[in-house]
């Protein structure tokens, strides 16, 4: 089920990307245009998409493996205003199967990722719903609850 969300999640990110570029003749590598209907109901407004890599060590400069970090933060309208936000850390290399028990051992990989869909009440306070999936949850986790932007 996990697999399957992601995958459903990933494919609607990728869909919203692809298919305003695909309108728009002066979109440019690297940048995501936004785009509107003309009757304004419906809307795709880039706000943040990022792919980072990292080399992770520790305090005492040990090698603790490397993280992939993918970042798509993105408004959408449909009929009202949205935003659909998709964070993930995928590690591998020095993952600890359970971070707050190290006797467990180590993973060669695992991953965080949080899908959140977010409606704006006013210019400084959201509600958001939140799917988290992670290697280290035996479930998914579903989180309900007010945002503040300051």
């Amino acid at each position: 089920m996990r697999k399957l969300v992601l995958l459903v999640c990933m494919v609607l990110s990728m869909t919203l990307v692809v298919a305003p570029a695909a309108v728009d003749s002066t979109a440019r590598a690297g940048v995501i245009p936004s785009w509107e209907s003309p009757s304004g109901s419906l809307g795709f407004f880039p706000i943040s998409n990022e792919v980072s890599l990292y080399q992770n060590y520790d305090d005492a400069g040990v090698d603790r493996g490397r993280t992939l970090q993918i970042i798509s933060i993105n408004a959408f309208r449909i009929v009202t205003d949205f935003s659909f936000e998709f964070t993930a850390d995928f590690n591998w290399r020095y993952s600890y199967v359970d971070p707050f028990d190290r006797s467990l051992g180590m993973n060669s990989h695992d991953h965080y990722i949080e899908l959140s869909l977010v409606k704006p009440v006013t210019s400084m306070v959201s509600l958001n719903v939140q799917r988290v999936i992670a290697t280290f949850e035996d479930e998914s986790i579903s989180q309900f609850g007010l945002r503040v932007s300051f």
